[in-house]
């Protein structure tokens, strides 16, 4: 094994663990039992320090240990998940994850801070622990009263019943090796030493073995006990206190009747790693790993082949439901494992090398079909159609493999939400829908920053303090909301906020104080809200460290255009803001409608296309009739300054953007395509109406059109539309 490519497999699987810690973290304040989201969180930390054992990272080990220890006592409920405890608990995750990041960075030392931050949370975790556990009880006097041993049951051996306590307490029975005064040990001392870790209900004291008076040997021991022991101490713990004599007695522990059902819960909630049945058994409580050596030389040691199940299970060490139910966990691991084989992680470099394969794959096609036209060869026309459509499918795959769900990107805000109210002193809830909408791998990484600050944007401008919310009539908790959905062939991203939404008249006086607009200058709600996006902008009275500097959301705008994408404001005041992101669903390909102005080539993206009519309009105007409907529309002739006149038969195409439609005004309709996007170099960035560029079959270079840009356009002439309209 290439144990290089092991750790960095393990650093993956440590961060995924990390955010999955997280998410449980946050969550678990709000629900009714947490005992399921203790037991993740719990499991996340062991399994980051087990699998960090083996590559000997003894920094994230010792500082995880100490963290999985304070949570084995939230786990057994001596210290009480409190927000306090949780903040703490994030903060250790943090840390573990700085360590994971300096391993990641070939063994960086940490620095000073961060030696001083993990100090300080040890110190911190330590104190929970000496805080939650108390004081150990003081040990009850033995009680040996001369009674008969106790009738064998359906367990394996005999329980011991305490009165009055029927069997919800561990039955020890323990019987001492002849030499065990010899080896220097004192029974008793073990037996007290037992009493300290719990409350020993009631004991028998067995002289079956003793012999007649004159054969007695001073130095050997005879006796036996059967003990009734309450205790909330795990096998493992009780089965430590015989730890020097264990191989000198026969001891058998026999756990209370709602242990047994709480094993088989444990086995059913333990993470599915390939375990064998003793492994599960150990993992769970059940059995420790003495008895399970025991076991296993017994299994060896047999005439004939012996379960191991069976064995455990004959000599008392535990209850058959118990065995059953590790063999049915045994078995979903197995089909679980089965699962999981059929996939593979992939690294992303191939899949982009795959999905530029394809794209080169589909221009190579394009040019067949149009030579197989050319030919007017019947067959070869066939021939091509069949491949086309293979193309297409192989296309359609390879950027369903790229295509992510946004729930993971959505998961980081909880943690964002969480510490920024606190900071603010606000009671916020982050209200998330629409995790399970999928979009191409590139865009996710690319959104994350920009939604970062619009959900940050939000809590601090958005949502209004509590006393304006109780004057209001507003909950005390103000809501975050994120959305995503799909629509037209894009994916529609909405942060919204239930605050006191944008301050049109503030952020009209703004502007014209900036001269971003003249004074007297009649606007629309939507025209003054966009104006945030201006570079430097900012309404904030004050600085904060959150906002008020003025950048930010002129970036957010960049990126999400840089995208192909756009971005909306809808505002009402004292209700709020919601702000809708609208993104291509890939970056690669996809499907285009050809247009033909003169003999340039401009490609529409077939989603956003409504339909086709027959250009009619009046000279001079920039709108027609639609069905009784105003449809402004745009010249591309005229946009781009295309030589050359118009065709005798124009066409307008509807295209239909954020629910508004405009139209393009072309000479011919030229048809649906497979359009591989090529980006345009920096020389034609500035380009308005154009979001890329894309090689046809014949080789020559058509114009990708920017209908978001466009559609804006279109909209600065709706005013004189409605005028020209209405006169």
């Amino acid at each position: 094994m290439n144990m290089d490519q092991a750790l960095q497999t393990f650093l993956v699987e440590g961060r995924e663990l990390l955010e999955d810690m997280e998410a449980a973290l946050l969550r678990v304040a709000d629900e009714e039992d947490p005992g399921e989201s203790i037991g993740a969180i719990f499991r996340a930390a062991h399994t980051i320090k087990g699998s960090a054992g083996l590559f000997g990272l003894d920094s994230v080990v010792a500082f995880t240990h100490v963290a999985e220890s304070l949570l084995d006592h939230v786990r057994d409920g001596s210290v009480k998940l409190s927000d306090p405890l949780i903040q703490l608990l994030l903060a250790c995750g943090d840390h573990i994850g700085t360590l994971l990041d300096a391993v990641d960075a070939g063994q960086r030392p940490l620095s000073a801070d961060e030696q001083q931050a993990g100090a300080a949370l040890l110190a911190r975790l330590h104190a929970q622990m000496g805080s939650g556990a108390g004081a150990a009880a003081p040990a009850p006097a033995l009680v040996t009263p001369l009674v008969a041993a106790p009738a064998a049951t359906d367990d394996g051996f005999a329980r011991l019943a305490a009165p009055g306590q029927g069997a919800e307490h561990w039955h020890i029975s323990l019987r001492f090796g002849p030499d065990v005064l010899k080896n220097g040990m004192d029974p008793l001392s073990f037996i007290r030493y037992l009493a300290t870790l719990g409350s020993i209900e009631h004991i028998v004291t067995l002289h079956d073995a003793v012999p007649a008076l004159d054969a007695i040997d001073p130095e050997s021991c005879s006796l036996g006990f059967e003990i009734a022991f309450k205790s909330d101490c795990d096998k493992a713990t009780i089965e430590g206190a015989f730890e020097f004599v264990i191989d000198d007695c026969q001891l058998r522990i026999l756990a209370p009747h709602s242990r047994v059902a709480e094993y088989i819960e444990l086995i059913g909630k333990l993470p599915e790693e390939p375990s064998r049945l003793g492994e599960i058994l150990v993992r769970c409580g059940s059995v420790t790993a003495h008895e399970l050596d025991n076991a296993l030389s017994a299994q060896r040691q047999g005439d004939s082949p012996q379960l191991l199940g069976s064995i455990l299970a004959g000599q008392g060490k535990v209850a058959p439901q118990v065995v059953e139910a590790a063999l049915a966990k045994q078995k979903q691991v197995k089909d679980n494992k089965a699962q999981e084989s059929q996939s593979v992680r992939v690294d992303a470099d191939k899949l982009d090398r795959l999905i530029n394969l394809v794209g080169e794959l589909v221009i190579a096609t394009a040019g067949a079909n149009l030579i197989a036209r050319r030919t007017r060869n019947v067959e070869l026309q066939e021939c091509n159609s069949t491949l086309s459509d293979l193309v297409e499918e192989v296309r359609d795959s390879a950027l369903q493999l790229r295509m992510v769900k946004i729930g993971a990107t959505f998961g980081k805000f909880k943690r964002v939400v969480h510490d920024v109210a606190r900071e603010l002193g606000k009671d916020i809830e982050l209200s998330v829908s629409g995790e399970d909408t999928e979009l191409d791998k590139t865009v996710v990484e690319k959104i994350g920053d920009p939604l970062m600050h619009l959900v940050r944007n939000a809590m601090d401008h958005g949502i209004d303090g509590p006393e304006l919310r109780a004057q209001r009539g507003k909950p005390a908790q103000g809501t975050v909301a994120l959305n995503a959905y799909h629509e037209s062939g894009s994916i529609v991203i909405q942060v919204s906020d239930d605050g006191g939404g944008l301050n049109r008249d503030r952020i009209l006086a703004k502007a014209i104080e900036r001269g971003l607009v003249e004074a007297g200058k009649t606007m629309s709600d939507a025209e003054i809200y966009n104006l945030i996006f201006e570079p430097g902008f900012s309404t904030a009275e004050a600085i904060t460290n959150l906002s008020g500097r003025g950048v930010g959301m002129d970036v957010v705008k960049r990126n999400i255009t840089a995208l192909r994408g756009s971005v909306a404001i809808h505002s009402l005041p004292g209700q709020g803001t919601t702000v809708t992101v609208r993104l291509p669903l890939t970056l690669a390909i996809i499907n285009g409608f050809q247009v033909g102005v003169g003999k340039s080539v401009f490609v529409v993206p077939l989603d956003m296309v409504d339909e086709c009519i027959e250009f009619s309009a009046e000279p001079g105007h920039n709108y027609t009739d639609l069905r009784g409907q105003v449809l402004p529309f745009i010249r591309l002739r005229t946009l781009f300054d295309v030589p050359g006149e118009p065709s005798a038969r124009q066409n307008i195409v509807v295209v239909k953007h954020a629910g508004q439609k405009f139209g393009l005004v072309v000479d011919a309709l030229m048809g649906e395509a497979q359009t591989v996007i090529k980006p345009l170099s920096r020389m034609f960035a500035q380009v308005q109406g154009i979001s890329g560029s894309s090689i046809l079959g014949s080789g020559d270079v058509a114009l990708i059109l920017d209908v978001p840009e466009l559609m804006q356009q279109a909209g600065q002439h709706s005013g004189m539309v409605a005028s020209e309209a209405t006169a």
